[in-house]
């Protein structure tokens, strides 16, 4: 299983950022995907999921503001991140999950800075 997750970057506050994820090695419409984001000295908590069906959660933090979508064609997931604020600054984390089994990418840092 490999999550190669990409786009992230710098970002002005009330800017807007994509982030996408490529999946490979899994099949990937089976596969719950979703984002998660590890501050500096913090745990890493989970932002949105998407579920094989298509169904979306996201936590409280980020509803209105960030979408999660997929793209099975291309096994393919995306985190648009629109008017990211200061405390959205982070390493975003592309996850898979099906049944037991859980897959992570490599990371990408987004910044959040005027």
């Amino acid at each position: 299983v490999q999550l190669q997750a990409s786009g992230g970057g710098s970002v002005q506050p009330g800017g807007s950022l994509r982030l996408s994820c490529a999946a490979s090695g899994i099949i990937f419409r089976l596969h719950d995907m979703g984002w998660y984001r590890q501050a500096p000295g913090k745990q890493r908590d989970v932002v949105t999921i998407i579920t094989s069906g298509g169904s979306t959660n996201y936590a409280d933090s980020v509803k209105g503001r960030f979408t999660i979508s997929r793209d099975n064609a291309k096994n393919m997931v995306y985190l648009q991140m629109n008017s990211p604020k200061f405390e959205d600054t982070a390493v975003y984390y592309c996850n898979s999950q099906w049944g037991v089994r859980s897959s992570w990418g490599q990371g990408t840092q987004v910044t959040v800075s005027s």
